[in-house]
């Protein structure tokens, strides 16, 4: 009740704030991952970016995020982020409050809807829940400021699926390493110099969320479908996928032996 009465309404009575859908797939989501809850975040992401259609300016309000973590679906951030296995010293087991209330990338809902919409490729979430497949894809890709240009962000993602499709060794460090480069790189190249992108159409995905008044549910078993605000240039996702695998060919891997765990120490 104290959360409630702290909480600023939202202007306006648009059905797409109706807590109802949101909700709903919420609740499909720990059912359906009940014993794999990490999987749950693919499946949910791109639904969850399709039911709060917002543009980015409404997502970037950390008060709404706020507002589903612990007025609306405080059980859904317990269930995904409460550690697994026995808490030490007998301790209660806790979920580190930036799940709750943290930035955009580590709250529980805010990461999975900026996941979706810097991953998607205009109408298609397949790039973003292969994305969110990958939880290093989603912990650090998400951080990173190139990921604002989309050919950077797709590129970044068909590494991924070359990696996942050969079997490499120690995916996670890899997925890891070829984030650091792409970030150190684009500290002095341009991503959107060397690959061109066209603007978005921003009111094709005004209208798609103005449609949010007559839209049905999104499926459960088949990708959503997102704002057809245009699809990135295709030369300029393969110029930077070409220069990606160079990076993560050269990129070092995260030292593991048990010397360098000692010299953390």
């Amino acid at each position: 009740m104290a959360i409630l009465r702290a909480s600023t309404p939202v202007g306006g009575d648009s059905a797409r704030w109706s807590v109802a859908p949101f909700r709903e797939i919420v609740d499909e989501a720990m059912r359906r991952f009940a014993d794999s809850r990490t999987e749950a975040d693919a499946w949910l992401a791109p639904r969850l970016h399709a039911t709060l259609r917002m543009v980015r300016a409404d997502a970037a309000r950390p008060d709404l995020w706020n507002f589903l973590a612990l007025a609306v679906a405080p059980d859904y951030v317990l269930w995904r982020h409460l550690a697994g296995g026995e808490a030490k010293d007998g301790a209660a087991k806790k979920v580190n409050s930036a799940r709750f209330v943290g930035p955009h990338y580590s709250q529980a809902f805010a990461r999975l809807w900026w996941a979706a919409e810097m991953f998607r490729d205009g109408h298609d979430y397949r790039p973003a829940e292969r994305a969110c497949g990958n939880q290093d894809m989603l912990n650090t890709a998400l951080r990173l400021d190139a990921i604002d240009h989309k050919p950077t962000a797709l590129a970044m993602v068909r590494i991924l699926e070359g990696l996942a499709a050969s079997g490499a060794s120690r995916l996670g460090d890899r997925v890891n390493a070829l984030c650091t480069a792409v970030n150190s790189v684009g500290s002095t190249v341009m991503y959107d110099v060397v690959a061109p992108d066209e603007m978005p159409d921003q009111d094709a995905v005004t209208r798609w969320v103005d449609e949010a008044e007559t839209a049905p549910a999104v499926p459960l078993d088949r990708l959503p479908d997102g704002p057809g605000d245009g699809t990135a240039r295709r030369s300029s996702v393969d110029r930077l996928t070409r220069m990606f695998q160079e990076l993560c060919a050269a990129a070092p891997l995260r030292d593991r032996s048990p010397t360098a765990h000692a010299h953390d120490d």
